[in-house]
């Protein structure tokens, strides 16, 4: 036996799949892709599912107002820039996209690559800009909640609306539960129940 035979002799035997299974194989590997695909070009779509009756929470105390100028940046395009941060996760705390961001933190980042100032908390956005209708709001105004205690009183949560269709609202934002991140929403019972408006700045 020849060495190169000795060495190849070593190593075990794989008979060559058969073409059925093979096939098979590639169809599997196929429609996998194709779901996947499927699911993250309709999460806007999906959102439209979530909608429920808005109960506006009566704000306490006072917040001083604040001026945001957005000098000639296009919604649209702040937006689509905000929206490649899908999947980012929360950190609290954080305004870096390498470790994370919580939800001011998120529009902090997203903002000042636009070179514009705005707030570092979510409290801090309560009287900026101008209040507008649930059903009236649009892509590029900023939509806020209470935090997990719907009955405190003050704004501690905020995202971008994405978009209004007919009514269904989708925003994005950078949520702490279940560990989602960055992600789109749309007002469901649990975001319903902690609404407190929209402001427009743009």
């Amino acid at each position: 036996m020849k060495a190169a035979e000795r060495r190849l002799s070593f190593y075990p035997y794989y008979p060559p799949m058969p073409k059925k299974s093979y096939f098979f194989f590639n169809l599997l590997l196929i429609v996998i892709t194709i779901c996947s695909c499927h699911s993250s070009k309709n999460a806007l779509k999906n959102n439209e599912k979530t909608s429920a009756p808005i109960h506006k929470v009566k704000l306490k105390g006072s917040i001083p107002a604040v001026r945001i100028d957005v000098g000639q940046t296009n919604p649209d395009e702040l937006v689509t820039y905000a929206e490649q941060f899908i999947g980012v996760r929360y950190v609290f705390g954080s305004i870096d996209p390498k470790k994370g961001f919580d939800c001011s933190g998120f529009l902090y980042y997203v903002f000042n690559r636009f070179g514009i100032k705005v707030p570092r908390t979510s409290e801090q956005y309560t009287n900026a800009g101008k209040e507008v209708d649930l059903s009236d709001s649009k892509r590029g105004d900023l939509i806020l909640f209470t935090g997990s205690d719907s009955k405190s009183g003050k704004v501690g949560h905020i995202g971008i609306i994405v978009e209004n269709k007919s009514g269904k609202i989708t925003f994005i934002h950078s949520a702490s539960g279940g560990n989602k991140g960055i992600c789109y929403s749309g007002i469901d019972k649990y975001f319903a129940e902690r609404f407190v408006k929209i402001i427009r700045i743009f």
